[in-house]
């Protein structure tokens, strides 16, 4: 308990604040100094995540960066309003703060949802992504398979799953279910390879924001939401370099086939794979922290001034 009770202290997320944005409170981090020739850093979270996911890595990059954190509209500390989500949406607040906050491009760096978010940007905001960091990022690829003739009972089965699901009341149902400490834990464990990352404090920083008004509200969007833009089509637009960081022991991600896919459609970028689950930044911080750093600083001295 006593290991721990340090680690928790020596992790602690840093305060942070409030942005207004289409009249909704947004919440962020700030840390480090602008420093000549080193971009600014916007790290992004996955799905039921926040700034806190990433304490680990923000006080060890901020001695060469500005770095922020934000927390996704619906997500975290910042509001969560009956929208409809989507990586539009999230695409243009993070644009916005870039534009209005940071002032500058930045590097996105982006874990899961908040990966896809952030190539959104990088590919279609260009103006605001000097580089773009995914870590074990989300979004569909095109479906180049041959479609099959599904299962008339599967297909009923799924047909009706989905239907229930866009019913209020079954998604409340499921979220009050998921959103359980126990459950929670459970998860993680199943997604972090590392088991001893899997702390009080982390259950206790994706249970807390599931209390707020509306976050079953924003839960129940995914379902309803319309699928973004494929990853190819993004990768065709992109034009910033690309850095790949793929936690290999992640079980919703077959890392090596989709870095496969990446490569397929933007042969330039790098990529690095590691001993951890589906968040590696905060599996194995150092050294998700030491390769992006060296990545940043060497896309920044090609740039020109």
């Amino acid at each position: 308990m006593t290991t721990q009770a340090t680690q928790d202290a020596a992790t602690r997320p840093i305060p942070g604040t409030y942005w207004q944005w289409r009249g909704q409170s947004i919440y962020y981090v700030r840390a480090g100094e602008k420093k000549s020739g080193h971009p600014p850093l916007l790290l992004v979270h996955g799905f039921g995540a926040s700034t806190d996911h990433w304490r680990k890595n923000i006080a060890e990059l901020s001695n060469d960066f500005e770095v922020w954190a934000i927390d996704l509209l619906g997500f975290g500390r910042s509001a969560k309003p009956e929208w409809q989500y989507g990586g539009d949406l999230w695409r243009d607040q993070l644009n916005d703060f870039i534009t209005d906050i940071i002032g500058q491009p930045a590097v996105l760096a982006g874990n899961s949802l908040g990966g896809y978010s952030a190539l959104c940007v990088a590919a279609q905001r260009p103006e605001s992504a000097v580089g773009l960091v995914l870590l074990n990022s989300a979004g569909p690829f095109t479906d180049t398979k041959v479609p099959t003739q599904p299962n008339p009972l599967q297909k009923f089965i799924g047909d009706v799953s989905r239907s229930v699901l866009l019913q209020p009341w079954a998604s409340f149902l499921l979220f009050q279910y998921v959103r359980q400490r126990s459950v929670i834990r459970n998860t993680l464990e199943k997604v972090y390879f590392d088991q001893s990352a899997i702390t009080d404090q982390l259950v206790e920083e994706i249970y807390r924001p599931s209390c707020d008004v509306g976050a079953h509200k924003v839960f129940a969007s995914v379902f309803k939401s319309p699928q973004g833009e494929k990853i190819d089509v993004l990768l065709k637009q992109l034009t910033c370099p690309l850095l790949l960081l793929w936690g290999e022991a992640d079980p919703w991600m077959r890392s090596k086939e989709r870095g496969a896919q990446f490569r397929q459609y933007y042969p330039q970028l790098t990529e690095h794979y590691l001993q951890a689950g589906h968040c590696p930044h905060d599996e194995v911080p150092e050294q998700v922290n030491a390769i992006l750093r060296d990545w940043v600083l060497s896309i920044a001295s090609d740039s020109p001034t």
